[in-house]
């Protein structure tokens, strides 16, 4: 049976966002342009009778993404190809890597994977097999960044501190004037840096940049470490028996680099690039923090949509070229984003809610380069 499009089906502030976020930053009050998207999206669901979550094709790719991944794997394992077939096999295994994040534990970490939550967990823990924590990634992705896309000193996700300036809020630094070259080359260090840096440091401060979260205990504390022992046993000390320590490290260093790249370049090509808006509240007599729209609203007006009708890039990317979309549905498995696209860029336009979407992935590139660039000039 078709399901209802629920508040959290609908992907609006989740209860851990609520624990998460600093005090007194309310969004407008206002729920007529997110009911009537509801509505229809509802209507689509009854009409065509799909299911929201659980679907086939959904269960048929994750087999294609694990077997691809765990393949490449046992070949770099066992075979120990020559390096001209080692190193793309290398930059493959990161694609399959990014390919997970981006299809598996992220329907699943929303739970938009499948109605029953132990599929929904099981699929989520794919991000603790290739290097990442799913428990931290719920609280810094599903509910921060979510709850409060593009809004700096909220956001988590757009900063990248002394590194590089990516809201016009943000302090600028001489460097930054170069940070449209320099930043590219950063960006392959992301997984790494998330392998062996962020989430130790989340846990341990208990903080996601300016918000504090609740630290892993009993099975997230077991999921947490046990996840770490694996992806390291993984990564590093299988492979040791039986190749040289360089080679490993050569290989995981690929590997890293390259889905550190895709994953970096793809989650900013919704959000910093140079028309999505980036606004910040007003601060009442109070101190209280105020925007000046409703969160569906503001969900729309900070992000942008890219290749929509890119057969390839709709398949890998897990939705994440359909970012609109999923920041208002995210508990809504993201093969249905093309079909829901439609609706919701209807609904924009009757609302007079400015939609927008880059042709291609290449204009969305441009348009990342050029965000960069402008946020690196001096502040006048």
């Amino acid at each position: 049976m078709p399901q209802s499009v629920s508040i959290t089906a609908g992907g609006s502030p989740s209860q851990a966002a609520a624990s998460a976020h600093k005090p007194g930053l309310k969004f407008v009050a206002g729920d007529r342009f997110i009911q009537e998207l509801r509505r229809r999206v509802d209507a689509y669901f009854k009409e065509t009778g799909k299911r929201m979550r659980d679907c086939p094709s959904m269960y048929f790719k994750t087999g294609i993404i694990l077997g691809g991944f765990i393949a490449t794997y046992l070949v770099l394992l066992l075979v120990a190809p020559p390096w001209f077939i080692t190193v793309p096999l290398a930059i493959l295994m990161g694609a399959f890597m990014a390919g997970i994040g981006f299809n598996i534990q992220h329907d699943a970490g929303h739970r938009a994977y499948s109605d029953h939550q132990w599929v929904n967990k099981l699929m989520s823990m794919t991000l603790d097999l290739v290097g990442g924590s799913s428990y931290i990634w719920d609280w810094k992705h599903n509910s921060i960044h979510h709850t409060y896309p593009n809004i700096d000193g909220h956001d988590d996700d757009i900063n990248i501190g002394l590194l590089g300036r990516l809201a016009p809020q943000q302090k600028r630094l001489w460097f930054h004037r170069f940070q449209g070259i320099y930043l590219w080359l950063l960006y392959g260090f992301l997984a790494i840096k998330w392998h062996f840096v962020d989430d130790f440091y989340n846990v341990i401060k208990g903080r996601i940049g300016e918000h504090k979260i609740k630290r892993p205990r009993g099975k997230e504390l077991a999921i947490f470490i046990g996840g770490k022992i694996a992806f390291f046993s993984i990564a590093f000390g299988i492979p040791m028996f039986f190749h040289p320590v360089l080679d490993v490290l050569t290989i995981y260093a690929i590997a890293a680099i390259s889905s550190g790249i895709v994953l970096s370049v793809v989650f900013q090509l919704a959000h910093c690039v140079d028309n999505a808006e980036f606004p910040q509240p007003t601060i009442t007599p109070e101190g209280l923090e105020r925007m000046g729209t409703d969160w569906a609203v503001h969900q729309v007006h900070t992000t942008v949509n890219f290749s929509r009708r890119n057969p390839v890039l709709r398949w890998f990317l897990g939705g994440l070229n359909f970012q609109i979309e999923h920041h208002l549905f995210s508990r809504i498995c993201h093969i249905h984003y093309p079909d829901l696209s439609k609706i919701v860029e209807e609904v924009c336009h009757e609302f007079g809610v400015q939609y927008q979407a880059h042709k291609s992935f290449f204009s969305a590139l441009a348009s990342h380069y050029r965000w960069l660039v402008e946020m690196g000039r001096p502040v006048t």
